[in-house]
């Protein structure tokens, strides 16, 4: 007989290596190869939903998951099981459980369970189905199988993580202690799988482009700078899927897109990760009226799948994703916002800057043109405020280097972006394919990089000749899978719906005093 002496030990810990070994002794566990399960908890409610209370059904079935809660009480017990479908009660009965010879020598099912298993455990158990008198459907366990000895306890199951750091540091703990954040996490994929789906079903083509490239381009943004030892070169981590997609363009392929993920050297925020996803779609032969156009079929489709509607609620507001949205030009919007009538002053500079000062706006010094002072004004007084879906249109050329210029208005180009609950959601443009023009505009980033411009770039040359064979007319879209996972889980910030982060290394924190 396999007696284990617990004493007293330093830490919960130490207790669980204890009987982790008494296990194994035992010749159960603690480790196991596998299981062969017949159901998960959910399909056992449904398919058991009218078994009456106080009855059994002699139907073997075979769960396995994690034990949450556990409860004993003499000859009974109780457990809670939970599995990646939701959780189902275990009935775990003596003298169920135990022949007299196993009582004899100590070592019988029921005693095993109730001395050697935590919650927090992994378990696989075989039995039968019975509906307790107060209506709790139970596994009535006749047999058991550690699978896995955790060594760690499990959070409070009534206070969860409170510590929200860490929720985000040690995600594995957040899905085990939070239903919403498995659910979170189980609707990205969903959304995921669906825009693929959707594009694939609208010829479509997925085709992967460089994650480190000799010229990072393609947006506005700071690139992680990495370094390859055979090629001695220095590369980028990709700030955009833009510019390869383009040349697939280029090479014939008329509708293509890649979701993947995008880095970024740049600040952390609720709506800023450095490493974040996004999708890219081109289309041959469209322009940006067009992308519009697929922008809200594509998510009012996507929206209806994942949440059952078009009207969604996002902390506390409620959103309508009903195609067709709004759309209104940036001088427009920022003109009822601060009466600010941008068009009339052209290129003085200095008038459009004492004319935001006037209106309580501040005037970024390296905002050194109209175009940039209108974007300026945009951001402060009119962003926060676009709460239902809106097509943000016509954007100064100054900030937009790879987009067409407006077909009728001088100084703008053909450019969206989508703004829905108060932030960025989508940027699209009709697609600048004219290769004099687009190495004018990269110089002219080129220069501002030479100033101190972090986040300007320099020419990528092969892309420009790319341009010189040849680029039909095309509509280029981008949006933010993060931020639309926020929007439609109802998450306040971009970190509750990335599984992993990226945080401050906690022995920084611990030297600066955060």
């Amino acid at each position: 007989m396999l007696l284990l002496t617990l004493g007293p030990l330093s830490d919960l810990r130490d207790t669980r290596i204890e009987k982790a070994k008494a296990l194994k002794e035992m010749g159960q566990g603690p480790y196991a190869l596998g299981f062969q399960l017949t159901h998960h908890s959910a399909s056992l409610h449904k398919e058991f939903e009218a078994l009456p209370n106080g009855e059994e059904r002699d139907v073997s079935v075979a769960v396995a998951g994690r034990v949450i809660t556990r409860r004993v009480m003499g000859k009974l017990a109780f457990f809670t099981l939970a599995d990646q479908t939701g959780t189902i009660q275990l009935y775990l009965e003596k003298a169920t459980l135990s022949r007299p010879d196993e009582e004899e020598s100590g070592l019988s099912p029921f005693k095993q369970l109730t001395d050697f298993v935590d919650s927090g455990d992994w378990i696989g158990v075989i039995g039968i189905l019975k509906r307790t008198d107060r209506g709790e459907l139970s596994v009535k366990v006749k047999s058991w199988q550690m699978l896995t000895k955790s060594l760690q306890p499990l959070p409070d199951k009534w206070h969860g993580l409170s510590d929200v750091e860490k929720r985000y540091r040690q995600r594995y703990l957040d899905l085990i202690v939070s239903p919403n954040s498995r659910q979170t996490f189980k609707r990205r994929a969903l959304l995921v799988s669906a825009i693929r789906r959707w594009l694939d079903e609208r010829d479509f083509l997925e085709i992967e482009t460089p994650v480190l490239q000799s010229e990072a381009g393609g947006a506005d943004a700071r690139p992680f700078v990495t370094f390859h030892n055979t090629l001695d070169q220095k590369l980028y981590l990709r700030i955009a899927t833009e510019l390869h997609l383009k040349r697939l363009v280029v090479g014939g392929f008329e509708r293509v897109y890649e979701l993947g993920r995008i880095f970024r050297n740049e600040g952390i925020s609720t709506r800023h990760n450095p490493e974040f996803t996004s999708v890219e779609i081109y289309k041959a032969f469209a322009d940006y009226v067009e992308m519009m156009e697929l922008t809200e079929q594509l998510i009012g489709s996507i929206c209806s799948q994942i949440c059952g509607s078009t009207n969604i609620q996002y902390q506390g507001q409620e959103i309508n994703l009903t195609p067709p949205w709004r759309r209104a030009t940036m001088h427009d919007l920022v003109h009822q916002a601060t009466g600010i009538d941008f068009h009339i002053f052209k290129e003085d500079r200095a008038k459009a800057e004492s004319a935001m000062v006037a209106a309580g706006l501040e005037a970024p010094s390296n905002a050194d043109s109209v175009g940039r002072l209108l974007n300026a004004a945009f951001e402060q007084a009119v962003e926060s405020t676009l709460i239902q879906p809106t097509f943000v249109i016509d954007y100064p050329i100054e900030i937009s280097p790879l987009a067409r210029q407006h077909r009728s208005k001088e100084g703008m180009v053909e450019r969206f972006e989508l703004f829905i609950a108060g932030r960025e959601t989508a940027n699209a443009f009709s697609e600048l394919i004219d290769p004099i023009d687009q190495r004018e505009r990269l110089q002219t980033q080129q220069k501002r990089r030479e100033g101190g411009d972090l986040e300007a770039h320099n020419i990528d040359e092969d892309f420009l000749m790319a341009l010189e064979v040849g680029m039909p007319p095309t509509g280029g879209l981008g949006i933010g899978i993060d931020r639309l996972v926020m929007l439609l889980t109802d998450s306040p910030s971009i970190r509750d719906v990335i599984a992993f982060p990226l945080l401050r290394s906690e022995s920084i924190r611990e030297d600066s005093g955060a």
